[in-house]
């Protein structure tokens, strides 16, 4: 297959995306060490249940619960539930703010999408936005029926592109009274468009082919066929984006092969249905949320744009929090520069 139209495959690894940015020409990997990265942080101030419940798919989702240690058996707690990156898993950055945030007095839950992790979903990887949006519904259902939630008290945090997926839930999902995304990535825009629109039409025509022209392939009894994603590899040529993502994926910082997958899969998403997001527009009608929103991204943070764009289109109440000298992926662990203090007080405020 054309090398063109697999970059364009997933929007993590785009044309045009390194235009900004100066290379690194040392192609051997090293295992990152990052000022403040704390992803697999264990708290001891909270206690933690795996839990499971359905969607209205009938698909199970899988989450981790985390609660204050202490809290009053009898209280009404806020939720937050908690949406990890694209192509990652809970154990990927959902974790971490989960756990943060209990710390300050709420329920949280960590989720697994449909189709990663230990959530259910077959095929494995596949890209379904409609299914990640009622994942963070049927969070809702799940935590609003708990005897230790105040349900009219819940709000949704999605980190990277699950800051589109927890947006595309709200709109139609009123029960959750505050949105907060970090480092969104509207994955919609991001394949259709690329980063700073660098993808072009008869680009996008190419890539949504390729897709179609692999359903007879598998529909025929090949293998699927798994692409984008983050490189398991560096050369040279090796875009800044993509050794950003590298370094947390698949370094000690942040790697994490969930049950069932593989090193060589993880983040990657079939072929098949990675072309569904060009038709995925969750920011229309975003200005009718009509409920708290707020963006945090990073000053250099290569997927800006995104936060920009929907903070243009929402309506207030509204805000856009910048995080000095921080790049996308820093937003993922860095606990020195993550505004868990931001976040607390936003939800606190809100719910």
């Amino acid at each position: 297959m054309n090398k063109l139209v697999l970059g364009l495959l997933i929007p993590t690894l785009v044309v045009g995306a390194t235009a900004a940015f100066a290379l690194d020409e040392t192609p051997a990997a090293k295992p990152a060490v990052v000022e403040g990265a704390d992803n697999f942080y264990r708290s001891d101030k909270v206690t933690t249940r795996k839990v499971t419940f359905n969607n209205q798919y009938g698909m199970k989702v899988a989450g981790n619960l985390f609660l204050p240690r202490g809290s009053d058996a009898a209280a009404r707690l806020p939720a937050i539930i908690v949406g990890h990156p694209m192509g990652a898993v809970k154990e990927q950055s959902s974790n971490l703010y989960a756990q943060k945030l209990a710390e300050q007095g709420f329920v949280t839950l960590a989720i697994d999408l449909s189709f990663w992790g230990e959530s259910e979903g077959k095929t494995r990887n596949l890209v379904a936005p409609e299914i990640y949006a009622e994942d963070f519904s049927a969070a809702v259902d799940f935590l609003g029926t708990r005897p230790f939630v105040a349900r009219e008290r819940i709000g949704g945090l999605g980190i990277c592109g699950s800051g589109s997926f927890v947006i595309s839930a709200a709109k139609i999902d009123p029960r959750m009274k505050a949105v907060a995304t970090v480092s969104m990535y509207d994955m919609g825009s991001a394949a259709r468009n690329g980063l700073n629109k660098s993808v072009t039409a008869e680009q996008r025509k190419q890539m949504i082919a390729a897709a179609a022209e692999q359903r007879y392939a598998e529909f025929a009894g090949g293998e699927t066929v798994y692409v984008g994603g983050t490189t398991n590899a560096l050369t040279a040529e090796t875009d800044p984006v993509q050794r950003e993502f590298f370094d947390f994926y698949r370094t000690p910082r942040g790697e994490f092969t969930p049950k069932g997958s593989s090193p060589e899969r993880t983040t990657k998403p079939t072929l098949t249905s990675v072309v569904r997001f060009t038709n995925y527009y969750p920011l229309e009608r975003i200005e009718e949320l009509g409920r708290p929103l707020l963006f945090i991204t990073g000053t250099e943070a290569h997927s800006r744009e995104f936060s920009e764009d929907a903070y243009q289109r929402a309506a207030e109440p509204k805000e856009l929090y910048w995080v000095k000298g921080a790049n996308h992926v820093d937003l993922y662990d860095r606990v020195n520069l993550i505004p868990f203090d931001k976040l607390a007080t936003f939800f606190r405020r809100n719910l």
